[in-house]
This record gives structure tokens, C-alpha cells and sequence, in this order.
């Protein structure tokens, strides 16, 4: 990830995001050396700030996105828009319709229940592979995580939340070394972010979720098969708080 897209990813101003991303894109436009990665790392850049558009409410549930206006507005060509909106679609932030573009998806009572369900089930699942594979590493580096985690809490830095609260989870995950369910369960975090965001604005259960976490890593620290119910009740917790009646554009 270059430095603007890391910046990028937690800027809130989308003047500024805006203002990021096009001098990144001048960047790689203007580098002598045009390696396949880079070219490849375009479309990506833009997925990065049009997803960060979404999640932090500038375009809403059903709201279009133009690409012939994102394109003008990044002064990039239609192409690496077309395939940043592919990537964002594959991770079920739009759907791309015929002849009307792409539609940024609702969250529904229904979608929000179905995909915290996966998540109970895929992850309480890789959590059990992880546990006895568990080193003093691995707790460490979920220690550095929650740490961010937490700070972006209390500086009150939304952006961060989500990432950062899937960040902590995929580190207890990987000493299972399922690289495609990894996969396939960071595609629902990032579907369900924008409902984590609500859910800790809306309900103020920060503190409950630091809790949460704590306790989740203590356990997993000691290889307790206990973290996995834990795991699964954490989920459960989110699922149904306040705002789970309600869909994200509602709340």
C-alpha cells in the first residue's frame, strides 16, 4: 500500500481524500517506470477511496455512483474506475446494474442478521483451527491491535473502527492458516462495517466492546476452547444490539 493510500484509509475529510488520491494517482501516471503492480494498484487506490465514500455515509444506501463523474473527478479514464467498482461489488458495497451504473447496496434488518450469522459460523469455526496453534507472537501482535483499536475509540476516530476492529479478529485467525476462509470472512467484515460504525455511534457500546475483546484475547492467550462460545456470543452481542432492527441507512 502506498503512503496516500494509507493515509487514505483513515481520512475524513473528502475534500482531502479527494486531494489524496489524485496526487497518488499522479504519482504512478507520472513514474518512469511502469512495473505491472503499479498499473494493477490504480483501480485499487480508487476502490480504497470510493469504499471509505460509503462507509462514511457520503454516498448513501441506493445512491448511484457515475463513473463517467468519479472519473472527472479523480481525472483518471472510465476503465480503472469500472474495475474499482468490480472490486467494491465482489466485496457487496454496490451492485453493478445494466445501464444504470452502480447502486450502493442497502443493509436491511434481514442482510445485517443473515451476514453476522456467517460470521458466527465461519469464524467461531477458524477460531477453533487457530487456538492450539497460538504462540506468544500472536498475542502480541493482537495486543498492538486492540491497542490502536481502542485509542481510535477514544479519540473518536470512525474511520478506524472497522478496520481496525477486523484487524484485531483476522490476528486471531491466522495461526489456523486458512487463507481462503480468511478471505471469504474479511469480504463480510467489510460488508458489515458500515453497521459496526452505527452500531458503536448509536448505542455507545464501546465500552462493552473493549471488554469483549479483552477477555476474547485472554482466552485465546491461553489456548481456552471457552473463547470459542465467547467468540460466538460477542457476535451475537453486535447482532442484536439497538440498531439491528433497523437497517444502516434508518439508523
Amino acid at each position: 500500500m502506498t503512503v496516500y493510500a494509507y493515509e487514505l484509509c483513515f481520512c475524513r475529510n473528502p475534500a482531502r481524500a479527494n486531494q489524496i488520491t489524485r496526487i497518488g494517482l499522479a504519482e504512478m501516471k507520472g513514474s518512469r517506470s511502469r512495473f505491472a503492480i503499479e498499473r494493477q494498484s490504480l483501480p485499487r487506490v480508487l476502490a480504497e477511496a470510493l469504499r471509505e465514500r460509503i462507509l462514511n455515509g457520503e454516498f448513501k444506501d441506493g445512491d448511484p455512483i457515475v463513473q463517467e463523474t468519479i472519473a472527472e473527478e479523480y481525472e483518471v479514464s472510465r476503465m480503472p474506475v469500472r474495475e474499482a467498482l468490480r472490486e467494491l461489488e465482489g466485496q457487496g458495497l454496490v451492485v453493478l446494474k445494466t445501464h444504470k451504473g452502480a447502486i450502493v447496496t442497502s443493509m436491511p434488518r434481514e442482510k445485517v442478521i443473515e451476514l453476522y450469522d456467517l460470521r458466527a459460523l465461519l469464524e467461531c469455526n477458524i477460531l477453533e483451527r487457530a487456538l492450539p496453534n497460538f504462540h506468544d507472537a500472536d498475542v502480541i501482535d493482537a495486543q498492538k491491535i486492540l491497542a490502536e483499536l481502542e485509542n481510535a475509540y477514544y479519540n473518536n476516530d470512525i474511520p478506524k473502527w472497522g478496520g481496525l476492529n477486523w484487524q484485531f479478529h483476522k490476528s486471531l485467525y491466522l495461526p489456523a492458516n486458512r487463507p481462503e476462509t480468511l478471505s471469504i470472512i474479511e469480504g463480510i467484515n467489510i460488508q458489515t462495517d458500515r453497521f459496526i460504525r452505527v452500531q458503536l455511534l448509536v448505542s455507545g457500546a464501546i465500552e462493552t466492546a473493549e471488554r469483549e475483546h479483552r477477555e476474547l484475547l485472554r482466552l485465546c492467550a491461553s489456548r481456552d476452547p471457552k473463547a470459542i462460545e465467547y467468540l460466538r456470543e460477542h457476535i451475537f452481542n453486535a447482532r442484536n444490539g439497538p440498531t439491528s432492527s433497523q437497517s444502516v441507512a434508518a439508523a
